[in-house]
């Protein structure tokens, strides 16, 4: 294990030490746990910025709408569609 140091709000600390007691843990695996959840929910694939734009000039030209105004009135159509998937 890595040894770190953190600074918490004096309210984050009082809640820690009460939760610490009532599961008899330590507050270092409390906050071990919180990382571990907050990096299972927030988890996002990092892309370079290279690798970014080489997909984006590869899916250029790749989808066709059949709409010949699409550039124009993007926002309109855009609009309708979440008009359509609404409930």
């Amino acid at each position: 294990m890595i040894r770190t140091q953190i600074q918490l709000e004096e309210r984050q600390y009082h809640v820690l030490k009460e939760l610490s007691a009532h599961y008899q843990v330590p507050v270092a695996e409390l906050v071990r746990e919180a990382v571990d959840l907050l990096l299972e929910t927030k988890r996002e694939v990092v892309v370079p910025a290279d690798e970014r734009r080489r997909r984006a000039i590869a899916a250029v030209g790749r989808f066709h709408s059949e709409l010949s105004d699409l550039a124009e009135n993007h926002d309109l159509y855009l609009a309708q569609a979440y008009e359509d998937a609404a409930p």
